[in-house]
């Protein structure tokens, strides 16, 4: 994995982020919840990616 993939995990955690800012603004939990679970998820294929390159 590469490049490619890092920039894809940044982008889960920004839009996750927006996601989160949107839904609290508009009262929406749902929309809040499903921006913490991208956030989440971009923050653990970052975190994954940290360990395959710790190990090259």
């Amino acid at each position: 994995m590469g490049v490619d993939d890092k920039l894809e995990n940044t982008k889960d955690q920004a839009v996750g982020k927006i996601k989160q800012a949107a839904g609290d603004a508009k009262d929406d939990p749902g929309l809040e919840a499903e921006g913490q679970s991208q956030e989440t998820k971009g923050d653990l294929k970052q975190a994954a990616e940290k360990v395959k390159d710790a190990f090259k």
